[in-house]
């Protein structure tokens, strides 16, 4: 059952990989709202690269930002968190294939490979966390400006909706590999004791015998 929930675990985490990747690249973050309007020529939307006007006739035109430092803020900070997530994610998802129980690389242990899983799982959490900080900053800023009435308004696009979706998948994907994973101790029979040799002799148990009643060991003088 453990071999299992790993093995869906990692797959989760990468999906959510490649979702966060998809909602990095997609360029509906925030669209125009058509709330209160009644004739609507053109429509714009912005991702964190760059800006985009479509016309009627759907031809659309897009501009880079050009300047890094003449951003705002929660956009340079998005744009960070959601890099740091991306390599993250790389970088969980190499460790949780050294880490899964079916791969075998060299003579490594069940409770090495238990640590190398554990590891590899809180990587795809905090890569979670980085993009669910992401996209509910940058939601957060759409909604504060969409009340305030000196400012243009624009909706949450579909680009926030598949950030939080890879949240969800990369830390439910690192919870399960948590929870998948073994120390790889071996538990000791109860009733005797274990011992160690030098790394060339196997380890060995000792079984204690079953202690008799008094009552037991004077019938047997008898």
């Amino acid at each position: 059952m453990s071999t299992g929930l790993e093995l869906i675990g990692f797959f989760l985490g990468v999906g959510s990989w490649l979702l966060t990747g998809a909602s990095l690249a997609n360029d509906h973050w925030k669209t125009s709202s058509v709330a209160g309007s009644v004739i609507i020529s053109s429509r714009s939307y912005q991702n964190l690269w760059r800006s985009c006007a479509e016309d009627s006739t759907g031809v659309s035109n897009c501009k880079d930002f050009e300047s890094l430092l003449s951003l705002p803020g929660y956009i340079q900070g998005c744009r960070a968190l959601m890099i740091i997530a991306l390599l993250m994610g790389l970088i969980s998802i190499i460790i949780s294939v050294l880490g899964l129980k079916c791969t075998k690389i060299g003579s490594t242990t069940a409770e090495v490979k238990g640590k190398i899983a554990l590891t590899g799982g809180i990587l795809f959490i905090l890569s979670g966390v980085c993009t669910l900080t992401a996209v509910s900053w940058y939601a957060s800023r759409i909604v504060q400006e969409f009340y305030n009435p000196k400012l243009f308004r624009f909706e949450l696009g579909a680009g926030l909706y598949m950030g939080w979706g890879a949240a969800a998948l990369a830390i439910l994907g690192g919870a399960m590999l948590c929870c998948s994973c073994k120390t790889g101790t071996s538990a000791v029979p109860k009733g005797s004791y274990s011992y160690g040799y030098t790394a060339k002799g196997p380890e060995r148990t000792i079984y204690k015998a079953a202690a008799t009643s008094e009552s037991g060991s004077s019938k047997a003088y008898v």
